[in-house]
């Protein structure tokens, strides 16, 4: 009973050694190299990887955008609490005036004026200089305009002019905000005028109702000029700047009126 057990046992061995593939012959030895990884494990580490890193990585980026953050808001801080930009000075020696303006405005070709600036990022922004004509004005002081106040009046009056429009329900709204008058160290007198002019429209100018015609607010603006003469000329220093910033760059403004200055030239 045991002989019959045990050559059974043994045929069975001998099926499943014949199912098994020929054994290989045996290769020289060489140094072992590490197998690269499966696709799956790879896959799987590549994930464990980012598991691992992904919220240091966020830390990171968010520590290097709040740096960033708060280093920009600490230099404009700072920026603002500059008493201005710096100057750069314009000098025109044929027509006889110079100035004081801003370094970062750019000047404007083409604009009409005898010379023009302005803000490249305000471009509501901007100065002027008007001349009367040589051959038509015969002015002697800027007292030929009056007093100040006299002079502003005629100042407004020009712009009021120039800023006419042939559209239907556009309407001004100005005053004058304030005069004076000053001897400069050149030893000539100058008069500053201040003045305000609000623009209005209709949503709807062509409606035929008037409560469809709704007025609203284009633009609201001070101007602010400096009046000089020489050369038997009238010189005008103009300044032009939303009043929503005015006050941020009054102190630039006021530095830019009180550089203005008309020179005599050689005939």
């Amino acid at each position: 009973m045991a002989c019959c057990s045990s050559c059974a046992l043994a045929e069975m061995a001998t099926i499943l050694n014949s199912l098994l593939p020929p054994c290989r012959p045996t290769l020289p030895a060489r140094p072992s190299m590490p197998l690269p990884p499966s696709p799956s494990c790879l896959c799987t580490h590549k994930t464990q990887t980012s598991k691992a890193f992904a919220v240091p990585r966020r830390n990171a980026m968010a520590l290097i955008l709040s740096s960033y953050i708060f280093s920009e808001v600490g230099l404009n801080n700072i920026a603002f609490a500059q008493p201005s930009v710096g100057f750069r000075e314009y000098i025109d020696t044929f027509d006889g005036y110079s100035f004081m303006y801003p370094q970062n405005w750019i000047q404007v070709r083409g604009a009409g004026a005898d010379i023009f600036f302005r803000d490249p990022y305000v471009l509501d922004e901007n100065l002027s200089v008007e001349l009367s004509s040589p051959s038509s004005s015969r002015y002697k002081t800027v007292e030929d305009l009056g007093p100040p106040q006299e002079a502003a009046k005629k100042v407004l009056k020009q712009y009021l002019t120039e800023f006419m429009s042939t559209r239907l329900g556009v309407r001004r709204e100005s005053n004058v905000l304030s005069t004076s008058s000053r001897v400069a160290d050149d030893g000539k007198l100058y008069y500053q005028v201040e003045v305000n002019i609000k623009s209005y429209a209709n949503t709807n100018e062509l409606a035929v109702m008037p409560q469809d015609r709704v007025p609203r607010l284009e633009w609201n603006r001070r101007y602010l000029s400096v009046l000089g003469v020489e050369n038997n000329r009238l010189y005008e220093l103009r300044l032009q700047t939303p009043e929503s910033v005015f006050v941020e760059e009054e102190s630039d403004l006021r530095q830019v009126m009180d550089s203005f200055r008309v020179n005599k030239v050689a005939g």
